[in-house]
């Protein structure tokens, strides 16, 4: 069953420019004889919130089988960490993702798509290596200045979530849903998820910042 295409344009400032990615996706359709069935389109900066940015009437909009369009890797996010999560999440999903001036076409079946993934997911866990190390030096030199470091009083349990904390962080910072990310990541229960979040405090990932 072949599903639909969507295209998603996003410019920071001038309508112009999603005007321009408009016209880059049409002749990129004419040449491949693709109909775009519906665009998401808006004029705002990407330091704003993922849902200021639509990205969850994106996901909810796109079904398994789909297309998502974009001109380049940088419409979807405003780290490299927040772009991985959202193609991450789109093609285990099967969707494919097309990115016109990366020229990548990336789905769940493709041998290729799986090498770019591959390589996303080294370059996601290279920058939360690089978050983690210039967190344990600042520790570290807190505590060569003498100032008493420790974790908070109360012990928290493990959970069968806890190895998919850095997962559910990204997910977050897309801007998807609780009930989404249970989706994604193949739980069934999503008001378990939800409680495990709020009592874990859990925030997006600090790499989008």
């Amino acid at each position: 069953m072949m599903g639909k295409t969507l295209a998603y344009l996003r410019a920071s400032t001038d309508k112009q420019e999603t005007n321009n990615q408009k016209l880059e996706i049409l002749e990129f359709a004419r040449k491949k004889e693709i109909k775009i069935d519906d665009y998401i389109e808006l004029t705002i900066s990407s330091r704003k919130s993922p849902k200021q940015r639509r990205i969850e009437e994106l996901i909810n909009r796109l079904n398994p089988s789909d297309t998502l369009i974009v001109t380049e890797l940088s419409r979807l996010g405003r780290s490299t960490a927040e772009v991985i999560a959202l193609i991450n999440a789109l093609v285990e999903t099967n969707i494919r993702v097309v990115i016109l001036k990366q020229n990548l076409d990336i789905c769940q079946h493709d041998m290729n798509s799986k090498i770019i993934i591959t390589l996303f997911s080294l370059f996601g866990e290279l920058e939360r290596d690089l978050v983690s190390s210039r967190t344990k030096e600042a520790l570290a030199a807190k505590r060569a200045q003498g100032q008493i470091l420790g974790k908070p009083k109360g012990t928290i349990q493990k959970s069968k979530f806890d190895p998919h904390v850095e997962k559910i962080k990204e997910l977050l910072e897309i801007g998807l849903s609780v009930r989404k990310i249970a989706k994604v990541l193949g739980y069934s229960n999503h008001i378990a998820l939800n409680t495990y979040i709020n009592k874990r405090l859990i925030k997006p990932s600090a790499l989008a910042a």
